[in-house]
């Protein structure tokens, strides 16, 4: 019976990966506010970066929209380079290996929007997580007007030429919008699971 109540009260993360530029295209930004509004909406919290800016202020401003709790993880130095959201906790650290760290422990599903050098790298460390099962956490692509096709094409290069194994394209998801019901079908099976 305790065990049952537990599960009840535990809070479940998304954790979304995405640029904090705020020269992404608008109708990204519009994207990801609603994949915001709809991790809220199915119960979930936002783990992430804690950018103001970008995707990354996309989605905070969408789960805010839906009275949703956000926390943001962000070391000390990022101000200097982009403003920090004014998340209901945000922890501070002093490195990016400690941020990615702390945003992956907590992240029940993961998010890739659109994003730059950093979104690269965060996609590129749960994905080899994922390959060497420490991770077990779902991982969406957000592929939306064909912003990742060029890396989807490098993944696909990188199995060609035997560089990594043909089961890493098992270990993500892309969809093509944030409707995708893949999205609600994944909150779902979480929080049942």
């Amino acid at each position: 019976m305790q065990k049952s109540s537990e599960h009840r009260s535990r809070r479940y993360y998304a954790c979304v990966y995405g640029g904090a530029s705020a020269r992404i295209d608008k109708k990204h930004l519009d994207e990801i506010t609603r994949l915001g509004a709809i991790i809220a909406q199915n119960g979930f919290s936002l783990v992430f970066g804690a950018g103001a800016s970008g995707c990354m202020g996309a989605a905070a401003s969408g789960v805010r929209e839906q009275d949703g709790y956000v926390m943001g993880v962000s070391p000390h130095f990022i101000k200097s380079f982009e403003p920090i959201f004014d998340c209901d906790n945000t922890v501070m650290v002093d490195t990016m290996a400690e941020r990615k760290m702390i945003m992956e422990k907590h992240a029940d599903i993961f998010f890739i929007a659109p994003g730059g050098i950093g979104t690269m790298d965060e996609f590129f460390q749960i994905l080899t997580l994922k390959y060497l099962r420490q991770i077990s956490a779902p991982i969406v692509v957000l592929n939306l007007d064909g912003f990742y096709d060029s890396l989807l094409a490098l993944m696909d290069s990188l199995i060609e030429n035997k560089a990594a194994v043909p089961e890493a394209r098992e270990f993500y998801d892309v969809v093509t919008s944030v409707d995708d019901p893949i999205i609600t079908d994944y909150f779902s099976s979480i929080k049942n699971g």
